[in-house]
């Protein structure tokens, strides 16, 4: 990697755990090598895309979609949930891509213990449920020319995130570490993405679940300096 490269990173955001957000991009800051690029998907700025899905759970469920069209089909690029805790260098997932790949993910095979998450949202079973959830993007793989705004917003739930548009050999494989479902798998604080994907413990109701101390102790990392 040269010396002015950076990691583009695009991560989901809702208003409503907005400080998720907030604390993901500093554990993230935190254990960086390299200069960051970071991109919030706000709906509300995405000005040439119109969400017309009616199902989603939150604001970015379609638009991390929109991560190729974004770096303009050029490089490679991260997709991340916003709930979600990084507890190394992100370069290291970068480090990962695989060129023969449209597009790299954790291919999680599991049924939800919890069947109603933050805010009473339903918590479903569905096939390649959570791979969307951390993306490592090729961005300029031809397959991905279709992912323009019009297309996403016109498209159901399940074709985008079973990644319709590819065959299975262009999905390549990534490391649970990378994806680690907080409650739904075992403790593992040495994970490399904790994902609090049932609730951030922003939320009262999560506050004392598995792994929460990690995400408060970096909720307290992202105030630090604040008058009391």
């Amino acid at each position: 990697m040269s010396e002015n490269q950076k990691v583009r990173i695009y991560i989901g955001f809702d208003q409503r755990e907005s400080v998720a957000y907030h604390t993901f991009v500093q554990s993230l800051i935190d254990n960086a090598s390299i200069p960051l690029q970071i991109t919030p998907l706000a709906v509300k700025n995405l000005n040439t895309y119109e969400e017309k899905h009616k199902d989603k759970s939150n604001d970015f469920v379609y638009s991390r979609f929109l991560t190729p069209f974004l770096n303009d089909f050029e490089g490679w690029a991260i997709f991340a949930d916003g709930d979600m805790v990084c507890q190394t260098d992100i370069k290291e997932l970068l480090d990962l891509r695989d060129d023969s790949k449209a597009l790299q993910v954790v291919k999680h095979d599991y049924q939800t213990k919890a069947h109603q998450k933050y805010l009473g949202n339903i918590n479903q079973d569905y096939p390649r449920k959570n791979w969307s959830s951390v993306i490592l993007w090729n961005c300029v793989h031809p397959k991905h020319k279709i992912l323009t705004p019009d297309f996403i917003s016109n498209q159901s739930g399940k074709y985008l995130h079973r990644f319709s548009w590819l065959e299975d050999d262009e999905i390549g494989e990534l490391s649970k570490e990378w994806n680690w479902l907080a409650t739904e798998y075992p403790i593992n604080k040495q994970a490399k993405i904790i994902h609090y994907t049932l609730g951030t413990p922003c939320f009262k109701d999560y506050r004392d679940t598995q792994m929460a101390d990690i995400w408060l102790n970096q909720f307290g990392r992202s105030n630090e300096g604040m008058e009391e």
